[in-house]
């Protein structure tokens, strides 16, 4: 059985509570490819190469992680890379409906590919990209949410 999970999203930027679900399926997973969306619907503040540099650097002591960029769909995705599990995150009951829909989509789409939900660690589940560009945006103190590489990309972005 290959035990090899896509964890999918856009990462903009990559947050506390995406690196923890990261390294909990890492431990799960014999290999865990995070897999970050382009996604033309949404205008990020970082393009695709900062927010996939970001997340290299951010995860590069988990040996078991690999960090890509992609464009399309996310089940394409996971048969590129011959696996049948998408890991998803839960981080409040909110996220559920959306999440339920991505996943019997994504089964319809791809009969063979799973999705599996983790949720956060209780001191993550309030954190999100969007908040946390907000507040990096606004002039907030956004340590306490990312690793120190994306503080350092927001402070070089904003300074422009």
């Amino acid at each position: 059985m290959n035990r090899t999970a896509v964890y999918p999203g856009t990462f903009d930027p990559i947050t506390r509570g995406h690196e923890d679900l990261v390294r909990r399926a890492a431990g799960i997973f014999q290999r865990v490819v995070v897999a970050i969306a382009e996604n033309p619907n949404k205008a990020p503040l970082f393009n695709i190469t900062e927010r996939v540099e970001m997340a290299r650097a951010v995860l590069a002591d988990v040996s078991n992680v690999e960090v890509t960029g992609y464009r399309g769909l996310t089940v394409d995705v996971a048969r590129q890379h011959d696996n049948g599990v998408i890991v998803r995150g839960l981080r409040a009951i909110s996220d559920f409906e959306f999440e339920f829909q991505l996943a019997n989509m994504g089964r319809h789409l791809a009969p063979g590919v799973e999705t599996m939900f983790l949720t956060p660690k209780e001191q993550f589940t309030f954190i999100s990209s969007t908040l946390v560009r907000e507040i990096a945006m606004l002039g907030g103190n956004v340590s306490e949410f990312v690793h120190p590489v994306v503080e350092a990309a927001f402070k070089r972005k904003l300074a422009k």
